[in-house]
């Protein structure tokens, strides 16, 4: 997917300022919804962006966290609000989940939301609790086996791709652990620092100054290529799971029917917020890659994810409790 994406930069960077006709938004206050609690990796870009983005435009925009079911609560309030560019979702993986795990929504994100901008990719780290006498990934798939249903996992909601990491891992090494759902990550990192939580997969950039104090420890981490941050790490593939992999992503939404001049505007600004070097240098920093390009790369990268972890949903035979 990732090499798609970069294909799909080369050629939609040119249209970034084109599809944006000189047509500024009202000069009032943007609403940047959050779908999941503080404290988390989609939380701190969502703060990142809005704050950057508001300097750039001149108009305040707000992060407004609206956590619960699944991230429902966040997506459903920009899918009904008014399709103006003035409520935007601060998108991340869970949103390619949403129809899958929930199929009878009266929303589907591919129709009723309108893609703006794919901002970022960042793979999760799989980490343990200290206590945990494992050091390895191996040593965890055989700690595992030798406890079926025993430990306890966890990757923020329900419907994230950091819980769904975890059934990856868990069906392709042939492994049980019990999933702990969590209304973020920044609410589940009490339990995991105390060992009440066993083990967790979410952002380099949330839990690299935890794994760099030793207050958990990492095993790997999820994408297909070792992290600039933690280079040290083996991949998950490389550590005995071969054809294992996994990453995040952030983007911006709207609600369907945005005018394209607005989400031209919006895509024009994000794009060229992305290429600032301090933002990207703090973004690449905490073990995430920007990206900038046409809404049509989110779109398409968006189309993927549904596909991709619906199949494992499906297969997994996943339901939310």
């Amino acid at each position: 997917m990732i090499q798609m994406m970069r294909g799909l930069l080369a050629v939609g960077l040119i249209s970034a300022s084109a599809l944006a006709p000189a047509q500024e938004l009202q000069k009032r206050p943007i609403r940047m919804v959050v779908a999941v609690a503080p404290g988390g990796s989609t939380d701190i870009i969502a703060r990142l962006v809005a704050s950057r983005l508001s300097e750039r435009i001149g108009q305040p925009v707000v992060v407004d966290n609206r956590p619960g079911a699944g991230s429902i609560i966040g997506v459903e309030t920009v899918v009904r609000a008014q399709p103006d560019g003035h409520t935007l979702l601060l998108a991340a993986g869970s949103l390619g989940t949403i129809n899958s795990f929930f199929p009878k929504l009266s929303f589907h994100v591919q129709k009723d939301l309108e893609p703006i901008a794919l901002l970022a990719t960042s793979p999760y780290l799989l980490v343990v609790q200290p206590g945990l006498p494992v050091r390895s990934v191996k040593e965890l798939i055989e700690y595992a086996r030798a406890r079926p249903g025993k430990l306890t996992y966890s990757g923020s909601t329900v419907t994230s791709l950091q819980r769904l990491s975890g059934e990856h891992l868990k069906r392709m090494a042939g492994i049980d652990m019990l999933f702990v759902p969590y209304k973020g990550t920044g609410v589940l990192m009490p339990d995991l620092l105390a060992g009440r939580l066993d083990v967790a997969f979410d952002n380099v950039l949330v839990l690299a100054s935890y794994v760099k104090s030793g207050a958990l420890r990492a095993l790997a981490v999820t994408g297909a290529k070792r992290s600039v941050v933690m280079p040290e790490l083996p991949t998950i593939a490389e550590a005995g799971v071969p054809g294992f992999q996994s990453a995040g992503w952030f983007g911006v939404m709207g609600a369907a029917k945005t005018p394209p001049a607005v989400v031209g505007k919006l895509n024009s600004e994000l794009s060229a917020l992305m290429n600032e070097p301090v933002l990207r240098d703090r973004l690449i920093a905490q073990g995430a890659e920007p990206l900038s390009g046409p809404p049509e790369l989110l779109r398409k990268h968006l189309a993927s994810e549904v596909e991709t972890w619906g199949k494992l949903i499906r297969e997994v035979g996943l339901k939310v409790n």
